[in-house]
């Protein structure tokens, strides 16, 4: 067990590298309409600058997972920073949007280095008292980049240009290389020698980007053939996993596993019924209210005020009762304001707004650690890699789907139109047709947080190495 202060320096270097993934991710949310007036870009392939870090960091998770337990943890998480410094340098100097969105899936490549890596070695450093605790305080910084983002990405679109949005992560990736580079002295390999499953991985990019892209591009008649083809590659890798020697994503930690399972099911609800929140209030404040960039990230910057007091709290209550109550209380909350902005219109007080927004985020904040905690308490030790795995994975393809959602409702009602003052009722519809059905999914994910059954606070659950509730092991 390392000692209390590298204790310390783990949790310092997991919670600023948690900040930059999802920073990348909401900060250009309020940028997009300036990205857009500069290379005449329409809706849907605004949605793609977004999509493209989303998607290539869902596909590159769990073979990331899998590579972190044989060749070590902190040497994939270093070098995710690195990666992550590099790719954002170029992004800053994109020529065009096709130029932006492939600097874009590098940095998604990053990203998924990081997150998959940075919540293992923190479960895997803290003891079972302090671990929902610690993944609080990281995921806190998580919701930060997420919601902070779109004003800082305002700030400095509305003061220096959106390209300053990635040159300001270039030097701090740079100190927290440096960082975890000399003072951490772990590596953390559970699969040492062990293969690694190509074809397996091959499998699960087709099937995500099928699927994905199926989305995005509806009411294309292109969609079906793609969804079809990522459906029936989804089939197979799920059968080629279930047989290979050395999967890339074990199967088995999912049978019998019904916390583990239910807990990833509602965290996939979660972020697909909640992350295109920021996308869509970003648009909609600049475009229906007319408000500038720096204003709109202002507004947007309501939501973390809750989360970031929030998040920590919430997780150390789920030490102490039930994950389940807490994370579903939080899926429940989360559900109530969501619905309330079904109503949006053009006359919308600004407070109101903040109001929900608030209220979001104490929801997202009452789910998130908690349940974070439930899956990572559901599996013993030597499945922290693929547990994970798992949470960053349903972040990811939540995220995906929730901005797919979007995307798709844009194309069916807008269409592949650059967003001006003709189509703003239009957009408007839009933007309440995707708020209801994010509330419908929403709902769909508290039932799915309550039957998950119970779960063992850290307190009260096994040693490493013991089985634990729900185990296939038990």
């Amino acid at each position: 067990m390392p000692e209390r202060n590298e204790e310390r320096i783990i949790l310092a270097t997991a919670t600023i590298a948690s900040f930059f993934v999802p920073y990348l991710t909401s900060s250009i949310t309020v940028a997009l309409p300036a990205i857009g007036a500069e290379f005449a870009l329409d809706a849907v392939t605004l949605g793609w600058i977004m999509s493209a870090y989303v998607l290539s960091t869902a596909i590159c998770i769990v073979p990331v997972g899998r590579l972190a337990d044989i060749y070590g943890r902190k040497r994939l998480f270093v070098a995710g920073l690195a990666l992550l410094a590099v790719s954002c340098l170029l992004a800053s100097f994109s020529w065009s949007a096709g130029a932006l969105i492939a600097f874009r899936v590098i940095q998604g490549i990053g990203g998924a280095l990081i997150f998959t890596t940075s919540v293992a070695i923190v479960a895997a450093v803290f003891p079972p008292e302090r671990r929902g605790w610690a993944l609080g305080v990281t995921l806190a910084s998580v919701y930060s980049g997420l919601s902070i983002g779109p004003f800082i990405g305002g700030v400095l679109t509305g003061y220096l240009g959106w390209r300053t949005i990635f040159l300001v992560v270039v030097p701090l990736a740079l100190v927290v290389f440096n960082m975890a580079s000399r003072r951490i002295s772990g590596e953390w390999i559970d699969a040492e020698g062990a293969g690694f499953d190509l074809s397996g991985s091959i499998f699960y990019a087709i099937a995500l980007f099928g699927i994905m892209y199926g989305l995005t591009v509806v009411p294309d008649p292109v969609s079906v053939p793609w969804m079809v083809t990522g459906a029936a590659m989804l089939a197979v890798f799920l059968w080629w996993e279930s047989r290979c020697k050395s999967p890339v994503f074990d199967v088995a930690v999912f049978r019998h596993n019904v916390a583990f399972t239910c807990s990833n099911i509602a965290a996939l609800i979660n972020y697909a019924a909640t992350y295109a929140v920021a996308f869509l209030l970003s648009l909609y404040l600049q475009y229906t209210k007319g408000l500038s960039p720096e204003a709109a990230g202002l507004i947007l910057v309501a939501q973390p005020v809750i989360q970031v007091i929030c998040s920590p709290p919430a997780g150390r209550l789920s030490d102490r009762i039930e994950p389940r109550i807490v994370a579903t209380t939080g899926m429940g909350v989360t559900a109530a304001g969501l619905c309330t902005f079904i109503f949006l219109t053009d006359t919308t007080p600004i407070w109101f707004i903040v109001a929900v927004l608030l209220l979001l985020g104490g929801g997202y904040a009452l789910f998130s650690s908690p349940n974070t905690n439930a899956i990572m308490s559901s599996v013993g030790r030597q499945h922290y890699g693929v547990a994970s795995s798992m949470v960053a994975t349903m972040r990811a393809i939540g995220q995906l789907a929730s901005i797919a959602i979007a995307m798709m409702i844009f194309s069916v009602v807008i269409g592949r139109v650059e967003i001006t003052p003709a189509v703003y009722p239009q957009f408007l519809a839009s933007v309440k047709l995707v708020f209801l059905v994010l509330a419908i999914l929403s709902v769909i994910g508290t039932a799915a947080s309550y039957a998950r059954g119970r779960i063992r606070s850290p307190e009260d659950a096994a040693i490493p190495g013991e089985s634990r509730p729900g185990n296939p092991e038990e």
